[in-house]
């Protein structure tokens, strides 16, 4: 079995928080719907079945913490959208950044202890 891989995905698009959806509808989304940047639609194919995803958000300009709303396993992978068995939803975990502000940021290890932080159950 493969080691699986961390991701930190975001739910704000045009600062509306899609979480609620994402959780009803099962799947994870970047929300460009054309002119995806291209570090991000790299960043998207490489997410493999089985791998981990923590849903997260800003705590706001200039904060140097985010916040883990959700954690879930992906298992499949269709017309740029990642479905998720979301395990656990409605988190409130803060945690420190780490730079990861942007849509999706990884692969991460869990060996690196601020994503063991981030995902421990």
């Amino acid at each position: 079995m493969n080691t699986p891989n961390y991701w930190l995905v975001g739910s704000n698009w045009a600062e509306a928080d899609q979480a609620e959806a994402f959780f009803l509808r099962g799947y994870w989304e970047t929300g460009y719907e054309e002119n995806e940047p291209l570090a991000q639609k790299k960043r998207r194919n490489q997410v493999k079945v089985g791998d981990r995803i923590g849903l997260k958000s800003m705590d706001g300009h200039g904060a140097s913490t985010i916040t883990i709303k959700a954690i879930g396993i992906v298992k499949d992978i269709a017309d740029q959208k990642i479905y998720i068995d979301w395990k656990i939803t409605n988190l409130n975990r803060k945690i420190p950044s780490h730079g990861a502000f942007a849509t999706i940021h990884g692969p991460y290890t869990f060996s690196e202890a601020w994503i063991h932080e981030a995902f421990c159950l």
